[in-house]
């Protein structure tokens, strides 16, 4: 694919280094548009070494070429990062006063704004109506990061990290269309990760869940303009997704606890962590030593069902409208294949969308993709077919969103 990587003159333009990088290392032809101020921070020999492309700022190079109208034409993708609030107002106003503004008009596939910018730049007046324009042309523009910004400061407006931002590249190129901003006003509760349950203060029973399907799920949502709370477990090797409530837990107990208090009021659950079925019955004080007070047997307790409670919650009238979607990773047996046991949990939890996963050596667990099927309680199957996780993300999203009250 050929992607043109846009940077606006801020701090963060060091980032676009690395953003470079994995689009160049994942195949991609990239040619790098830098602002004159970008070249401020980052020089243009970085740039051509990394995209083996030449870098030009004004439309005057090359001209026989006709560079601010060809680059823009031949693009498979377009991703701005750095998004300074000077380069979005010049965007939004259809300027065409250097190469990169030019490149954006003439551009006919998929844009990716990434903003970055001191808090009250983000939330000025100006910002905000400018963001509108360019989501109405078309335009996707990513809710930043909270964080550290230049200086002492801190709030939302951080560039989100690369890798979150060529996560949401890539699904552009699956979807070959822009991310509808449809849950915009809505609050979704997401749970991700598997959980742990301790055994003694060194062991514990758990899974081979990463969390990385749930924090797509939750990165997704959050482009779309959803507020969401994401409860994990065992994600310590995932970054925070940008713009999104982060509330770890560790155990299913305690991600019960997690589940109930914030899914009060919430327009939709989705259920992605994998919840342990049983925890020890006793913990142990002190770590147990092997020859001297190791067990014979480890008794075992039936933890809660999370999301059978949710569904009787809403029955009751507690949870009244909210949407309820669980998750399945499930293998044949001699009783029948992976669609006959995820259709019998269906009936059994009585949630609105059943994601289900054939799970084993290499799929569904500690990958980046995935694939499955989507169940509804209304009869309905959809195949989802292989591909990022970021992409089952937004099909499970998609199907969703007409179940919302």
């Amino acid at each position: 694919m050929r992607i043109v990587v846009g940077v606006g003159g801020g701090i963060a333009a060091y980032k676009a280094c690395a953003l470079v990088r994995r689009f160049t290392e994942t195949g991609h032809q990239v040619r790098v548009i830098p602002t004159e101020s970008a070249l401020q921070f980052v020089g243009k020999a970085t740039f051509e070494a990394l995209s083996g492309q030449p870098v030009n700022t004004g439309v005057f190079a090359d001209v026989p070429e006709v560079p601010h109208v060809r680059i823009g034409q031949e693009a498979d993708l377009v991703v701005i990062a750095p998004a300074t609030a000077d380069l979005m107002a010049r965007a939004a106003q259809g300027r065409a006063d250097d190469l990169l503004t030019a490149t954006l008009l003439t551009a006919r596939c998929p844009v990716l704004f990434a903003p970055a910018m001191h808090t009250e730049m983000w939330e000025h007046p100006a910002t905000v109506a400018n963001v509108a324009t360019l989501r109405a042309h078309g335009a996707n523009v990513m809710e930043p990061a909270s964080g550290r910004l230049t200086g002492t400061d801190t709030g939302p407006g951080r560039l989100p990290e690369p890798e979150e931002i060529f996560g949401l590249a890539s699904l552009l190129l699956e979807r070959a269309d822009a991310l509808p901003r449809d849950l915009t006003g809505r609050r979704l509760v997401i749970t991700a990760g598997g959980t742990r349950e301790p055994l003694d203060p060194v062991r514990f029973l758990g899974n081979r869940s990463s969390g990385k399907q749930g924090y797509a799920l939750a990165r997704v949502a959050a482009q779309r303009g959803a507020q969401v709370t994401l409860i994990a477990g065992n994600t310590i090797e995932l970054a925070p997704p940008a713009a999104v409530e982060l509330v770890h837990i560790t155990t299913a107990d305690q991600l019960k606890t997690a589940v109930d208090k914030h899914a009060l009021g919430a327009d939709a659950v989705i259920m992605a962590a994998a919840v342990a079925d049983f925890r020890p019955t006793h913990v142990a004080a002190a770590k147990i030593k092997k020859g001297v007070d190791e067990p014979d047997v480890i008794p075992l307790t039936k933890n809660e069902d999370i999301l059978a409670g949710l569904v009787d919650a809403r029955t009751e009238g507690r949870l009244a409208g909210t949407a309820i979607v669980g998750f399945a990773a499930e293998t044949g047996d001699d009783n029948g294949d992976v669609l006959t046991h995820a259709r019998a949990k269906l009936a059994r939890k009585g949630c609105d969308l059943l994601v289900v996963n054939a799970v084993g050596e290499g799929k569904a667990f500690e990958v980046d993709t995935n694939d499955g099927w989507l169940l509804g309680a209304d009869g309905t199957e959809q195949a989802l077919d292989h591909g990022s996780k970021a992409l089952l993300a937004s099909r499970v999203l998609d199907a969703l969103v007409p179940l919302l009250r």
